[in-house]
């Protein structure tokens, strides 16, 4: 393991703070700028909307509250790990500010079988894998979406990241593996049962080097604790799900050991008509509260 590798897996393990989501991609990337305010009449094709998107992640990235100290890790879409901000591939700003860069590495969702949405299947991963080691990356991200209390679903959601993740193990990278629950879910309950007695089991059977969960918060408080103590866990973070920021850490705050990786939550509040000062206070609001929920 190289010394930066080292030092970012010491950041991701000890570090007290929580992950930016930063790796909207396409399908989501017009109502995240609309969040920003920015309507779809502002572009007219994908180059003009991924350049939007890229000056918002640039200017969040580059403003001085986005660091280290409270901020762990961030995760990155393709596009972004192969920008620049401020002169300085992506990847190595971020590192340079002590936030450890991911890459969100999955293709989309297949349409929803056995109650959930697997992973659409991704034969370049190995490439992308190879290309991500080479800009410095330290981990990557994948997600799918459970829908229904399902057990044949959840058990080949559970199956097919644990197979992904092997691959991307591989190369060295730490996984992020994401089977996200419908906080929508009728019977979420049930389904926050059967998804950790599956990750549970497969979790004994993985042989490789600990990898990270991101879950949706539990309906039961603490559920996931056994996934928190898990020797072969690095750490659990929990998605936002849908839930605006206050409910969000509200949430996470009840589920100790268990760390943010918000995206809308951390970037609701922001607008692209705020000067810099009122931009970076509204970010540096957010980050804190977000960074308080993470270490409650």
């Amino acid at each position: 393991m190289t010394t930066a590798n080292a030092d970012m897996l010491n950041q991701i393990k000890s570090g007290q703070g929580f992950i930016a989501a930063l790796d909207q991609s396409g399908g989501s990337t017009p109502k995240a700028l609309k969040g920003y305010g920015i309507d779809e009449d502002a572009f007219s094709n994908d180059e003009e909307m991924f350049g939007l998107i890229h000056a918002m992640r640039s200017r969040i990235v580059t403003s001085p509250c986005f660091n280290g100290e409270k901020v762990i890790g961030a995760i990155l879409f393709e596009r972004t790990m192969d920008g620049d901000a401020d002169g300085k591939p992506v990847p190595a700003l971020l590192w340079e500010r002590g936030v450890v860069p991911f890459l969100k590495v999955d293709k989309g969702l297949e349409a929803e079988e056995n109650g959930v949405q697997l992973m659409k299947a991704n034969p370049d991963l190995d490439t992308l894998c190879a290309r991500a080691v080479a800009k410095g990356v330290f981990g990557t991200k994948m997600r799918s979406v459970v829908n229904l209390a399902n057990a044949a679903g959840i058990k080949a959601i559970v199956e097919q990241q644990f197979a992904e993740a092997k691959r991307i193990a591989a190369h060295g990278l730490v996984p992020i593996i994401e089977p996200e629950v419908n906080i929508k879910s009728a019977d979420r309950d049930g389904a926050d049962r059967l998804l950790l007695a599956e990750t549970l089991a497969a979790l004994e059977a993985w042989d490789g080097a600990p990898v990270m969960l991101k879950l949706s918060l539990p309906t039961e408080a603490g559920l996931f604790q056994p996934l928190v103590d898990h020797p072969k866990v690095l750490r659990v973070v929990a998605l936002s799900g849908g839930f605006a920021r206050p409910e969000a850490c509200a949430e996470l705050a009840k589920n100790p050991g268990i760390i943010a990786s918000f995206s809308r939550a951390l970037l609701e509040d922001l607008r692209h008509q705020m000067d810099d000062a009122e931009f970076d206070k509204s970010l540096g609001g957010a980050i804190d509260e977000i960074h308080a929920a993470s270490v409650a």
